[in-house]
């Protein structure tokens, strides 16, 4: 009777792979800092920052399965999903705080710009300051940008769509539609990785590249980021796909399938906002391409 559990809560058994998460953390920042310094570290800030990424993976894999057998041996009690909600509302916030520093530069740079004139032949810049004329814009003088209305409005659109079908998976988990559940995240995660897709397409085809000016590195930046969260909530998604097919998930107990649904949403909310103030806003008055 003194080893039965009279309590809500889950004392966790000992595990080595926070430790290992971190120490690989430490490793693969260490690893970043030594490639700036090519000459004096050569090929082995590779070896280390590399080193340090497969420590990462091999924590998210054996870290993530201990939790996902802790939730269908029952550990994950209603007190304990509650704590865990409180966890993933705080990692979200923390998100948005990310994105709030990119679009702080943004409009930093947008609102206060240097005159500068931009060389389609050779993709860079030069400054304008000083000279008589000069007209001080974020979008430099002779640079074009993307159409906001082409295949940023298409993956806006399959964003917002992406959100409905996310929101019909659950829904479907809570009233036990076990294959409109399946049917939902399928369709989640084809719109996901659609979305990828153009992105990258639209980064082969854009008119100019990354670095050079304020307005290019912002938009590489604030947009790349948001493109490596896509991905990562797609892989997400389909971990819970995975999972629906193994049995797991109840209409009760799902909160695995609940913070990717979160996470989703963030991204949805997060892509408005950028289509709005980068695309749009951001390159008004400048010629598009």
């Amino acid at each position: 009777m003194a080893g039965n559990v009279n309590h809500d809560y889950h004392i966790l058994e000992p595990d080595i792979w926070p430790l290992i998460g971190s120490l690989s953390a430490l490793v693969f920042t260490s690893g970043m800092v030594l490639s700036f310094y090519p000459d004096l570290f050569g090929a082995a800030s590779s070896v280390v920052m590399w080193a340090g990424l497969a420590g990462l993976i091999a924590t998210f894999f054996m870290w993530f399965k201990n939790i996902v057998v802790e939730a269908e041996r029952g550990d994950h009690t209603p007190v304990v999903q509650l704590h865990m909600r409180y966890g993933m509302i705080l990692f979200i916030a923390s998100e948005v705080m990310f994105f709030v520093g990119w679009f702080w530069s943004f409009f930093d740079f947008s609102l206060f710009p240097t005159p500068l004139e931009y060389d389609a032949a050779t993709g860079t810049t030069t400054t304008l300051f000083g000279q008589a004329g000069a007209l001080a814009t974020f979008v430099p003088q002779g640079m074009e940008v993307l159409d906001p209305f082409s295949l940023p409005l298409l993956n806006t659109l399959i964003l917002l769509c992406s959100g409905t079908t996310v929101t019909w998976a659950h829904h479907s988990l809570i009233h036990g539609d076990r294959e409109g559940l399946r049917q939902g995240l399928w369709a989640t995660i084809a719109l996901g990785a659609l979305f990828s897709f153009i992105q990258a397409y639209e980064y082969a085809v854009a008119p100019f590249t990354f670095g050079g000016n304020t307005y290019s590195s912002a938009f590489y930046m604030a947009t790349g980021f948001h493109g490596f969260h896509v991905l990562v909530g797609t892989i997400f998604l389909a971990v819970c796909l995975f999972r629906v097919y193994k049995g797991h998930f109840t209409p009760r107990q799902h909160f695995g399938f609940e913070a990717a649904a979160w996470y989703w949403h963030f991204v949805d909310v997060v892509w408005l906002f950028l289509f709005i103030a980068v695309y749009i806003w951001g390159g008004w008055g400048a010629p598009v391409h």
